[in-house]
C-alpha cells in the first residue's frame, strides 16, 4: 500500500491516511477482506506516531470502511453501497463549492456555471 503524506498540508497526518485508504477500497485497489498493514508497522513505514495511524484506523473502522479483529489485524470490510455512495457525493459536493466559489470570485453566472459543468459532463 502506497500511502504518502505531507507535512506542509493543512490537513492533519490522520486524515491523509485515513482519505487514501479510503480512496483505494472505493477504486478496488483494496479489495474486500485484505488485511492491512499494522498500526505499528505503517507507523514505523511513514516514520510518524503510533497514535496517529491508530487514530486514522479507528476513523475508517467508524466509518465502515475497515474492520479490526483483536490479535488479528485490520481488514478491509465488505463494501457498503450506500457507505461508497456517500462518500462520493461528500467528495463531490466539496469540488463542487470550491468551483462555486472560483466562480463568484470571477463573476461568473450560476448560468454560466451550470454550462460549464453541462459542457464537462457530456464530454466524458
Amino acid at each position: 500500500m502506497n500511502i504518502s503524506i505531507s507535512n506542509s498540508s493543512g490537513k492533519p497526518i490522520y486524515s491523509q491516511i485515513s482519505e487514501q485508504i479510503k480512496s483505494a477500497i472505493i477504486s478496488g485497489a483494496l479489495e474486500e477482506d485484505e488485511m492491512l498493514p499494522s498500526i505499528r508497522l505503517l507507523a514505523k513505514e511513514l516514520r510518524i506516531s503510533v497514535i496517529t495511524t491508530k487514530r486514522a484506523y479507528e476513523d475508517l473502522e467508524r466509518d465502515g470502511f475497515i474492520t479490526s479483529v483483536p490479535g488479528k489485524g485490520s481488514f478491509v470490510a465488505r463494501k457498503n453501497l450506500a457507505i461508497i455512495r456517500e462518500e462520493q457525493l461528500k467528495k463531490i459536493e466539496e469540488l463542487l463549492r470550491a468551483a462555486s466559489d472560483l466562480a463568484a470570485g470571477c463573476n461568473i453566472s450560476l448560468d454560466e456555471l451550470i454550462e460549464m459543468l453541462t459542457l464537462n459532463f457530456k464530454e466524458d
